[in-house]
């Protein structure tokens, strides 16, 4: 069939079988490289690892040791409150960094927001690995503080709080990109109005600015707070083994242990936490008082 007999066939289909043939290879992607591997560990979850064997014997002895061993729970809830933190502290930082860049940055706003990007140049690990240079007993940080007189920092590297200032490095142009795609389409003469009408800078901000732009905040804190539940390389390198979290416990069953059907639950425990968490996140959304405004700021 010749390209002009296909496009004649194209346009007597309807709108629904266009959909369908336009979605078809996204669809049949995200079932292949992510449904089916999802299900794959949901499945090898309830079989159980004999001398880096895999077999089948459907049992939920996975889920019991996950859920009743104290130190899954303690990794659990360590890696739950560092996320939380991180995310917390990215959103805090984010939001001045995108409405500086939306105000004032001009014609120099997309070079800004690339700037953003520059970390990404390199791999995780060598990102991870520069901060131990920062923060290690001889690092830029303790040089610093010696060069100035003052006493190095002795309890900062291989700890939780490495590993928290470590997470917020990594994921904070994450969040900063998702609040100033938001801000983008954002119609700042609201402010005005409302600074006309009597309302402070810190007024017009909490009950207009955040409001109106809540969903970009909501999507920045996911995008960081999925891979801080999950995080295992970050850990490795600054956490020390004081700083162990849940998603480095998971890693090793893969690798050192070769228990698989164990990590396999512990996955499946990690999303459903993460799925909890975020749900109850999205249920503090307003509909009708967030999103975009549909006016693009002429600042």
């Amino acid at each position: 069939m010749t390209l002009s007999g296909l496009f004649r066939l194209w346009l007597k289909l309807d709108s629904s079988a266009r959909f369908l043939i336009l979605t078809a290879p996204v669809t049949l992607f995200l079932v292949l490289f992510f449904v089916v591997p999802l299900l794959s560990i949901l499945v090898v979850s309830f079989w159980r690892t004999d001398s880096y064997q895999l077999i089948v014997d459907w049992n939920v002895n996975n889920y019991r040791e996950v859920l009743t061993e104290p130190s899954y729970r303690t990794f659990m809830i360590r890696s739950l409150v560092s996320a939380l933190v991180v995310s917390a502290v990215c959103v805090a930082l984010a939001w001045p960094i995108a409405y500086f860049v939306i105000r004032y940055g001009g014609r120099y706003k997309l070079l800004m927001v690339l700037g953003l990007a520059v970390p990404f140049l390199t791999g995780i690990v060598l990102r991870v690995i520069a901060l131990q240079g920062v923060l290690g007993p001889i690092g830029l940080l303790n040089l610093s503080l010696m060069k100035l007189g003052l006493d190095p920092l002795q309890s900062l590297m291989y700890t939780k709080t490495a590993t928290v200032v470590g997470l917020i490095y990594l994921y904070l142009p994450f969040v900063t990109t998702a609040i100033y795609l938001s801000l983008l389409n954002f119609d700042f003469k609201l402010l005005d109005a409302a600074k006309v009408f009597g309302a402070g800078n810190v007024r017009a901000f909490w009950e207009i600015t955040w409001p109106l732009n809540w969903v970009g905040t909501v999507i920045g804190f996911a995008l960081t707070f999925v891979p801080s539940l999950a995080a295992a390389i970050t850990p490795r390198f600054l956490g020390g083994a004081n700083g162990t979290l849940f998603g480095l416990a998971m890693g090793s069953q893969f690798s050192a242990t070769g228990t698989w059907s164990l990590g396999a639950a512990m996955g499946v425990v990690l999303f459903f936490v993460a799925a909890i968490v975020l749900f109850a996140i999205s249920r503090m959304v307003d509909i009708k008082r967030s999103g975009f405004t549909g006016v693009g700021s002429r600042d």
